[in-house]
Formats: structure tokens, sequence, C-alpha cells
């Protein structure tokens, strides 16, 4: 659990209204809360390299949360996009989308890159995590199955690793499985603990 460097316990804020996200924080045994203030814009810089992009996302997302911050609080914001021949993939916005994305990521390498921001009063933290994931050769009744049976509305690239499609379709992954998944929890373990000289559980 992390404490303030007075003793006190930080109260973690998790930013985000993903299932995924609250599930993966929740396995690292920390006390949390989730707040979410609607409508931020997540807006980027063109000539921002893609990779970039999810870290400059997850710190605007903690922006509008640090002038209400308390001293004892923590903001954890994060953003994922998936990356394939250089085009950035985010939530499809229809079942068609869903389909043309697992067409594009279907018999190649892709990257899944999940930008993070640590935000205190005092002190803010912002990385990213890179994964490479590999799919076969996915034919059309098992995109069109996977897309009208799960639904991957919510999900960058239009697929969860966690779902059928990862069962039959991933032939390799290099990196965080959990940072696909959408939070790389073993990274933000380790950052946290930067943020102080212990981390006591």
């Amino acid at each position: 659990m992390k404490r303030h460097s007075d003793g006190r316990r930080y109260k973690i804020i998790l930013a985000s209204n993903s299932p995924r996200r609250r599930e993966l924080l929740s396995g690292l045994d920390l006390d949390y809360v989730v707040k979410v203030i609607p409508g931020i814009e997540e807006a980027y810089p063109h000539d921002l390299p893609a990779k970039n992009i999810p870290e400059f996302i997850a710190k605007e997302k903690a922006e509008p949360y640090i002038e209400d911050i308390g001293e004892d609080e923590l903001i954890l914001t994060a953003d994922t996009v998936v990356i394939v021949d250089g085009m950035i993939l985010g939530k499809p916005a229809s079942e068609v989308d869903a389909k043309n994305m697992l067409r594009m990521l279907s018999g190649k390498t892709h990257q899944v890159v999940t930008g993070v921001c640590l935000t205190t009063k005092t002190i803010q933290r912002s990385f990213s995590v890179s994964t490479d994931v590999t799919f076969k050769n996915l034919c059309d009744s098992e995109i069109d199955y996977y897309v009208r049976t799960y639904h991957p509305m919510d999900k960058a690239g239009a697929y969860g690793i966690q779902e059928w499609i990862g069962y039959v379709g991933v032939t390799s992954l290099n990196g965080s499985y959990y940072n696909v998944m959408g939070l790389p929890v073993q990274r933000i373990w380790e950052e946290l603990k930067k943020m102080e000289r212990y981390c006591e559980i």
C-alpha cells in the first residue's frame, strides 16, 4: 500500500470507466476509488509519433484533476492504442469498422501501446509500455463470429486478448500480456515504488 511521505496512505484514484483496468488494478491489492470527469478531449498533435500518443493523452487526461486533487491523493490515468503498419487503431465506430480493423491485424504483428500518468499534488510520472502481438490469418467467419458475439466496440483495435479471439487468433506475444488488456500493472507497481522510498504490503 502506498504511503505519503509523512506516513499517510495515498488515496489512489483510477480515472477510468474501463472494467478491465479496474480488474487489473485490483490485482495489485491496492485500495482505490474510481472517479471519471466526463467530456475530456483526447486530442493530440498530428505530427506526434504514434508510439508517443498514448502517453501524451494520459497526461492530458490528468490535467482536469490537478486543481482539485488532495495532498494525499494520486490520480492514475491511462490510454491504449493499437498500431499496425504505422496506423493507429482506436475504438471501432461500428461493427463494420471492427471487422475491418481485425482484417488489418490478420496475419500480422502489431504493437499495443499503453501510456500511463501518475499524478499527485507535487509529482507527476508518465511512461508508456509497448507489447508486440501476432495474429494468425483470421478467416471471415472467425471475425464475424467474434464481432457478433463479443461486441468489441469499447476496445482499441476491436479486440480483447482475454476473449475468444485471443484464444484462437494470437500466435505469439512479446511483452506484457496485461498491457494488451489495457494496463501495464507490473510497471505501474514499480513506478509507484519510485514515487516513495518504500512500498508497504
